[in-house]
């Protein structure tokens, strides 16, 4: 089954301005269907095969000089054979061909890297994050209730139609990025220990990030712990979200707080096999969290836009949950996990409303109804856009 992604016409139209195309994304977010959909008759590869691999890497030059009787070429895991880009930028240069180049990544660094030094001006990125919460419901597939969309995560392969169940789907994926992503990005010599920090990090979502005590349960020094949060990022495991830097004359807590990009990773990280365990979590009210901000990033970068979103929180404890920069617009957001709104709620936007002088602010909750109180918005979990 394909379901229709929103980032489409922002495919279309880069292809049409550059001569490149890097879409960038975890594994499985969808990346390879999407541009065998947009690029029907372009020609198909795919690093991961190792002959294929072996010849790119054998002779850069001649592989690329090969596939120009195409109509156009995706190369798919480009990140296996980065030394390839400084060969097609000279071919970009001469044969002046807009989007005949359609690459799809996993590894941010490595592309990024390898991009910059060798593509800048030539090469246009987006990122391609697992389904958003609106490109579900407009499948039809949207759960009734936020615990069930959690569990569910929001990775495609869960929604075919002859589908596994997420307890089985989610732990086959995260071994599979243990046993080959990590292996191929750095050595780590216990991967035990790799899959631990992992649930280390699961159990931390929509915290304050402490590398000293992470550091500290693992057993490991705070070098290998920054080490290894690169790691996850690059892949597209995890994301931090920074705080606001405007103090309105108040300390500010200046640690960033820790997301997964998709929910349905993070309940099996945390041991979490039903909807029912996951109603009765400790975590719960996190994973909702995690849910909306990971969908706040999605809205983005389906618009081609790097999200600038923010957390705030000060010395006292008083916070924001995710901040919004549009220019010079800040659009703060409460995000609660209650089906039923309760004016305790917006006590965070309220404060920020009286500290800042503004007056706008939106509340993201677990129930179904908008409504509008007290200069807030208040949406529901399916239907709420930024």
């Amino acid at each position: 089954m394909f379901i229709q992604r929103e980032i489409t016409d922002y495919v279309i139209k880069f292809s049409e301005f550059f001569p490149v195309l890097a879409i960038l994304g975890p594994r499985q977010s969808g990346k390879t269907t999407l541009a065998q959909h947009i690029f029907k008759n372009y020609h198909y590869i795919n690093l991961e095969n190792l002959d294929i691999r072996e010849a790119a890497l054998l002779d850069p030059r001649g592989f690329l000089e090969k596939l120009l009787h195409f109509p156009g070429v995706i190369i798919d895991e480009f990140q296996n054979a980065p030394t390839l880009l400084s060969y097609m930028q000279v071919i970009v240069d001469r044969e002046k061909r807009q989007g005949f180049f359609i690459l799809t990544g996993s590894q941010n660094f490595l592309m990024n890297q390898s991009i910059s030094q060798s593509l800048a001006g030539r090469v246009g990125i987006l990122t391609l994050l697992p389904l958003s919460n609106s490109e579900i419901k407009n499948a039809g597939l949207q759960a009734k209730f936020s615990e069930n969309a959690i569990f569910k995560g929001c990775y495609p392969r869960i929604f075919e139609k002859n589908k596994l169940e997420p307890e089985y789907v989610y732990p086959s994926y995260i071994q599979t990025y243990i046993e080959r992503d990590v292996r191929s990005i750095i050595k780590v010599s216990d991967l035990t220990l790799f899959k631990k920090f992992l649930g280390l990090c699961a159990a931390r979502i929509g915290q304050l990030l402490n590398i000293s005590a992470l550091a500290t349960e693992c057993g490991m020094s705070m070098q290998t712990v920054n080490s290894w949060l690169s790691i996850l990022q690059a892949s597209y495991i995890i994301f931090l979200l920074q705080p606001y830097h405007n103090n309105f004359n108040k300390r500010l807590v200046k640690s960033s707080k820790l997301f997964f990009y998709d929910t349905g990773v993070v309940s099996s990280l945390l041991g979490i096999e039903t909807v029912e365990q996951l109603e009765q979590h400790y975590l719960r009210g996190s994973l909702f969290e995690n849910f909306i901000i990971a969908d706040i990033q999605k809205q983005f970068f389906n618009r081609a836009k790097n999200p600038s979103i923010y957390f705030w929180r000060d010395s006292h404890g008083h916070e924001v949950d995710c901040i919004i920069e549009k220019g010079t617009t800040l659009i703060p957001i409460e995000i609660k996990a209650g089906m039923t709104f309760d004016k305790n709620f917006i006590k965070g936007l309220t404060y920020w409303q009286e500290l800042s002088g503004k007056t706008n602010g939106m509340l993201i909750y677990g129930g179904d109804e908008e409504l509008h109180i007290k200069d807030c918005d208040i949406q529901g979990w399916k239907n709420f856009k930024v």
